[in-house]
């Protein structure tokens, strides 16, 4: 099969495509093959090893797993021995980091894991894209114990974790404010948020307003910075670590009852998220936002405009042309 292979770390002149054997499918696995799959920040930190200790999980000197790819959609081509959830033929899309996979004409995963039918309304590149900033604003805010009605400002709404986060911030009743540059207000707009703060004509830090929850998506502000904005016991939440890696400890120190707090929520895995936000995108209460498409013959360019920090949503690879699927 065709797959984009990479045996060192660097940049997105690593990455080749080769031809290489089919996954074995095992007792409990899945062979599908891939009409569409995704680049995103997942797939360049661990193709580049940046931060290093990625390495720890991925292979000290070199990536032990050469094909990348987190998310997938396709068409089920071969089932397992004990698997009796999925049929050949079954349209299915889904999650797959750590063992990834995806960059390729077939992956092979766990039957019982982050994996669950198509949504019947979408194309497999409306439904590649379904999954990782999705699953990851599902986190959040539950870990974050968004409710309705209280006040929650998004930073980094155009990303593929943001532009999700606002989409399912309005289905759980929240009132948005989100921050993007001036040439996606209208696509924030029409995502659901209530009103919309220009980060290239002001500093959101700096906003009269307060918030119960301030949510960066993107990893480019502090609790530190971020304090004023919140209304006493309110909740700041960030995508990454923070300098130092103070958003993992911090939660330990900001927990009293009535302080501002910060959280720093895991993400959820399960075939029961998935199966939800299939849900949620069959009822349309959730659409990933797609930026471009490429061809998996073109994945360094999409890897380079990936690590341009300038891509709005996802950034879709069809391996299937349309016209063939």
């Amino acid at each position: 099969m065709k797959a984009a292979v990479h045996s060192s770390y660097g940049g997105p002149e690593v990455i080749r495509i080769a031809e290489v054997d089919r996954p074995a499918v095992r007792a409990g696995d899945i062979l599908v093959r891939v009409h569409a799959t995704t680049v995103n920040r997942t797939d360049c930190a661990y193709r580049e090893a940046r931060p290093f200790f990625i390495r720890a999980v991925s292979g000290l000197t070199r990536p032990r797993r050469q094909i990348l790819g987190t998310e997938f959609a396709g068409v089920v081509e071969e089932v397992g021995d004990s698997v009796t959830s999925f049929a050949p033929g079954d349209r299915v899309f889904g999650y797959n980091e750590g063992p990834f996979g995806a960059h390729a004409e077939y992956v092979a995963v766990r039957a019982s894991g982050m994996v669950a039918a198509m949504p019947a309304n979408v194309s497999f590149a409306e439904a590649a894209p379904g999954t990782e900033g999705s699953h990851y604003a599902l986190a959040f805010l539950k870990g974050g114990r968004i409710e309705a009605e209280q006040d929650v400002l998004v930073n980094g709404a155009t990303g593929a974790i943001g532009s999700a986060a606002v989409q399912l911030l309005k289905d759980a009743g929240a009132t948005v404010t989100a921050v993007c540059a001036a040439a996606q207000l209208d696509l924030v707009r029409g995502l659901g948020a209530d009103r919309v703060i220009d980060y290239t004509a002001q500093d959101f830090t700096q906003d009269a307003r307060t918030y119960d929850v301030v949510f960066d998506t993107v990893g480019r502000s502090t609790f530190g910075r971020c304090r004023r904005l919140l209304r006493p016991g309110g909740t700041y939440l960030s995508s990454e670590l923070g300098p130092w890696g103070q958003n993992v400890f911090l939660p330990l120190v900001t927990r009293l009852p009535g302080r501002r707090k910060v959280r720093f929520p895991f993400p959820m895995n399960g075939q029961d998220v998935v199966r939800r936000l299939a849900d949620l995108i069959e009822s349309g209460r959730f659409r990933p936002v797609i930026d471009r498409r490429y061809p998996l013959d073109r994945i360094a360019d999409a890897h380079r405009y990936v690590e341009t920090g300038q891509k709005i949503g996802n950034v879709v690879i069809e391996i299937v042309p349309p016209r063939d699927a």
